[in-house]
């Protein structure tokens, strides 16, 4: 069976293109900080609940957010696949842990424990169809209730952001020795 690579479409947004989902958490957080995307994605799923339209100034900066955060679910679907071969470096110490507050002791330890659970729970399409929904509904002036459910994979995302930030605080170590970063799926 032929193995297809996951496109991470980042290239219009971020200014060029990567393959290594290590390379592609640091262009994602180089574009901006943790705070930035958790506020904004908050924010969004407020206003799907809400007859006024996100971001009323200028609406189209939730288009370039959802760009973003869809390229940051398809990084996460390949981390969580990358744990067997690869482990978080110890804990710096010096790392902001009240920002991390979304994450179990375990998780802390080992972030790629978040993007497994959250796959086992959700797939990548699911994940896909919340972004979806959350541009379409934040940007609608009509207070709408949403037929799919965006508490759960909002709750995973936050986490994911949280998790994804310690991988790139902290970097990775290899466990076995791999020729090739990139994500495959079948």
């Amino acid at each position: 069976m032929k193995k297809n690579k996951i496109s991470f479409e980042k290239g219009f947004w971020a200014g060029y293109e990567a393959g290594n989902p290590f390379k592609a958490i640091i262009t994602f957080f180089d574009f901006a900080h943790l705070h930035y995307y958790k506020q904004n994605l908050t924010e969004a799923v407020i206003f799907c609940y809400k007859t006024e339209i996100y971001k009323q100034n200028n609406p189209s900066d939730i288009f370039v957010l959802y760009t973003a955060y869809s390229f940051f679910i398809k990084i996460c679907y390949c981390l969580q696949k990358k744990s067997k071969k690869w482990k978080v470096a110890a804990s710096l110490r010096s790392e902001t842990v009240f920002h991390f507050s979304s994450l179990t002791k375990q998780e802390y330890e080992n972030p790629f424990m978040v993007f497994q659970k959250a796959f086992a729970e959700k797939t990548l399409e699911d994940f896909e169809l919340f972004l979806y929904q959350m541009l379409e509904l934040s940007l609608s002036p009509h207070a709408g209730d949403p037929y799919f459910d965006l508490t759960t994979p909002y709750i995973h995302f936050i986490r994911m952001l949280d998790a994804a930030e310690l991988i790139r605080e902290r970097g990775v170590e290899k466990i076995k020795k791999e020729n090739q970063i990139a994500c495959v799926t079948q």
